[in-house]
C-alpha cells in the first residue's frame, strides 16, 4: 500500500470516528422534584435515547426503583410520556421534567416505540408474599433466610408503602440500644403501656409475642442494615424505647431501603406492579394467587403458603365510613395505596376479623395538605396551643385522646409550638422547614403577630411551661416527659388537626401470625402488619406499628417456610 493510500486511509478513519463522536452527545439538565432539584445526563446518538443517568438528587430513598423504572421505559419507548409512579408523584414529575429539558436541548427527533410485549407464564413457588412493605419484606428475608424460595408482589411501582411514610420509630423494651444509654426498661411494662394505651381491649397474647420479640427483632434489622441507634419517647410510653435513625430522622424510609436492599441480595424475586387478584384455596389449603401483570395479563404463582402483608384501608374512604361513620370527611395520613386489598382477599376464603371499627386518627397533621408531623416533635418538647394561646392537653396522651382535645377547640385545630432546641434535637423537622410548613419567628411576640392570636397570653404559656420543665412536674396537664425548655429562638409553629392514620382492626391471627376462620388456622395461609387486628385494640400507641409489623412479619415468614419444606 502506497504511503498516499495509507495516509487517506488513516484521514478517513479519523473522520468516521470524529463523526461518531460528534453524533453522540450527552445533555444535564434539572428540574425540581419533591426534595429538591432532580439533576439528569441524558446520553442521545443520533436522535435516540441511550442512557439516562441521575447526577444529584435529594428524593427519599424508596423512591429510586421508581425513577430506575420511568428511564427504563423512556429509553424503551424513546418518550417523556410515561405514567408517573403512585406515591412518588413529584419526584416523578421532575424526573421527567428534566429529561424533557435535556431532550429539548438536543433539538434530537425523536422516534416513538411501542413497549415489548412480555408474556407471563403460570410459576409455582414454596411462598407468595402479598404486599412490599415493612411488614412483606421481613416476611420475604425471613423466609428466605431459611431456604424458602419466595416470591414477593406488590401493586406499587415501588417498595415500602405506608411504611415510607413511619417517622417517629420504633418501640421495643430491654434492648440493646437501651443497655448501651442505662435506660432501664422492662418488657413487662412495655406489655402494660400498650394495654393501656389501647384501653386493654388488646389481644394480650399478641401483645406478649411482639414485646417479647421486640429487643430480638431490633437487632436483626441491625444487623440487616437498619439505624436505630437514637432513643426518644412518644405519647403513652414510660421510658424512653422509641429507637430511630441516628439525630433522630424518620424510621420508615431508613428501614426500607435497608430491607428492599437486604431482599434483593438474599434472591427474594420482587415483582413491582404486580396485583393480587385472588387466592387458590381449595377448601382445605392455599394453593397459591392469581395476579395481573403490569400489563394488566393473569397469571398464577403457585405455591404452598401465602403471607397476605398489604397493610391496612386508611385511604379507602369507602371501607373507613362502612366501619366507623364518624370518621365520614375525615382526610388521611395514608399513601394511596393503603385501600383494604388483603381485607378483600382474606374475605373470600372466610376469615375472621376483628376491631374492623377501631380506625385511629392522628393529630398533627397539616390540614391543608394532609402532612403528618411526626409524634416525635412532642415527644422531643414541643406543645400544642389553642387560639387562646393556652395548652389545652397533656400533648404526649394518647392519640384518641389529643385528636379529641383537638377537636373541641376553635376552628377544630390547633398550634403546634416548639423552638431551636426542639428542632436541633430531631432530624425530620429540617424536612418540614425545607417544604415550606413552619412559621418561623425570632420571638415569642413575633411567632403570636404571625398566628393572630394573642401575644401576652402566649408568652405566659410560655413562662409557665418552662417553669414546669424546670421543676419537672407539669401542674395543668401532668405531662411526665418534658424535655427541654421552650427558650431558645427563632420559634416555630405549624398548625395541626386529626386525620384517619392506622387502621387497627384487620384479619384475626394468632401468635404464629396464622390466619384464623372460625377461630382455626387456615392452611398455608399467614398475615402481618396493619391489615392485621388484635394487637393494638382501640388506639395505636405511636412507634408501635413499626415493631408490629417486623415482629410478625418476620414470625410469619419463618412459619410459612417452615410449614412449606
Amino acid at each position: 500500500m502506497t504511503f498516499f493510500k495509507k495516509t487517506k486511509l488513516i484521514f478517513l478513519s479519523i473522520f468516521i470516528f470524529t463523526t461518531c463522536l460528534i453524533s453522540a452527545k450527552e445533555y444535564i439538565s434539572s428540574a425540581k422534584g419533591y426534595n429538591g432539584d432532580i439533576k439528569v445526563k441524558v446520553k442521545i446518538t443520533n436522535d435516540e435515547i441511550k442512557n439516562i443517568e441521575i447526577l444529584e438528587q435529594n428524593e427519599s430513598s424508596f423512591t429510586m426503583d421508581g425513577m430506575n423504572s420511568i428511564i427504563s421505559e423512556i429509553i424503551e419507548t424513546q418518550s417523556v410520556k410515561v405514567d408517573n409512579i403512585a406515591g412518588a408523584t413529584a419526584t416523578s414529575i421532575g424526573l421527567k421534567r428534566a429529561i424533557t429539558r435535556a431532550v429539548k436541548d438536543s433539538d434530537a427527533d425523536l422516534k416513538t416505540r411501542e413497549k415489548k410485549v412480555v408474556v407471563y407464564n403460570d410459576i409455582t413457588t414454596d411462598i407468595v408474599i402479598i404486599g412490599g412493605g415493612g411488614a412483606g419484606l421481613s416476611a420475604a428475608i425471613a423466609a428466605k433466610d431459611k431456604g424458602s424460595e419466595v416470591i414477593l408482589i406488590e401493586k406499587a411501582a415501588i417498595l415500602g408503602g405506608n411504611t415510607n411514610y413511619a417517622t417517629g420509630g420504633f418501640n421495643a423494651a430491654e434492648t440493646s440500644v437501651q443497655k448501651s444509654k442505662n435506660i432501664k426498661d422492662s418488657v413487662q411494662t412495655f406489655i402494660e403501656d400498650t394495654m393501656k394505651g389501647g384501653k386493654n381491649t388488646n389481644n394480650k397474647a399478641l401483645v406478649t409475642k411482639m414485646a417479647y420479640s421486640s429487643s430480638e427483632i431490633v437487632d436483626w434489622l441491625i444487623a440487616k442494615g437498619v439505624d436505630l441507634n437514637d432513643l426518644g419517647r412518644m405519647g403513652g410510653q414510660s421510658v424512653d424505647r422509641t429507637h430511630r435513625p441516628t439525630g433522630g430522622a424518620s424510621v420508615g424510609p431508613n428501614m426500607i431501603a435497608a430491607l428492599s436492599k437486604s431482599a434483593k441480595i438474599s434472591g427474594v424475586d420482587i415483582r413491582l406492579s404486580t396485583f393480587a387478584e385472588s387466592l387458590i384455596y381449595d377448601g382445605e389449603a392455599i394453593r397459591g394467587v392469581v395476579v395481573k401483570a403490569p400489563n394488566g395479563q393473569k397469571y398464577i404463582i403457585n405455591s404452598t403458603a401465602v403471607v397476605i402483608a398489604t397493610g391496612g384501608f386508611g385511604a379507602n374512604s369507602d371501607m373507613i365510613v362502612e366501619n366507623n361513620s364518624s370518621l365520614e370527611g375525615f382526610g388521611t395520613t395514608n399513601h394511596k395505596g393503603a385501600t383494604g386489598d388483603g381485607i378483600t382477599l382474606a374475605k373470600s376464603v372466610n376469615a375472621d376479623f376483628v376491631d374492623m371499627n377501631e380506625i385511629q386518627t392522628h393529630p398533627t397533621v397539616i390540614p391543608s395538605n394532609s402532612v403528618m408531623i411526626t409524634e416525635a416533635v412532642r415527644g422531643n418538647g414541643a406543645i400544642l396551643i389553642n387560639r387562646d394561646s393556652e395548652r389545652f392537653v397533656n400533648e404526649l396522651d394518647t392519640r384518641d385522646v389529643v385528636s379529641k382535645a383537638e377537636l373541641e377547640q376553635k376552628n377544630k385545630s390547633a398550634f403546634l409550638v416548639f423552638d431551636e432546641n426542639v428542632k436541633k434535637s430531631l432530624k425530620a423537622i429540617d424536612s418540614y422547614e425545607k417544604k415550606g410548613y413552619l412559621t418561623k419567628a425570632h420571638s415569642v411576640e413575633e411567632l403570636a403577630h404571625k398566628l393572630d392570636i394573642s401575644s401576652e397570653k402566649l408568652q405566659k404559656t410560655f413562662t409557665k411551661y418552662n417553669e414546669n420543665v424546670k421543676s419537672g412536674n407539669d401542674l395543668d396537664f401532668k405531662r411526665q416527659s418534658l424535655k427541654t425548655s421552650l427558650n431558645l429562638p427563632p420559634f416555630y409553629s405549624v398548625e395541626v388537626a386529626p386525620a384517619v392514620h392506622h387502621t387497627m382492626g384487620g384479619i384475626r391471627i394468632n401468635e404464629k401470625a396464622e390466619v384464623l376462620s372460625n377461630n382455626e388456622p387456615i392452611s398455608g395461609l399467614y398475615a402481618a402488619g396493619e391489615v392485621t387486628g388484635g394487637v393494638h385494640g382501640a388506639n395505636r400507641l405511636g412507634g408501635n406499628a413499626v415493631v408490629d409489623i417486623a415482629v410478625f412479619g418476620k414470625l410469619a415468614g419463618e412459619n410459612a417456610s417452615s410449614f412449606s419444606n
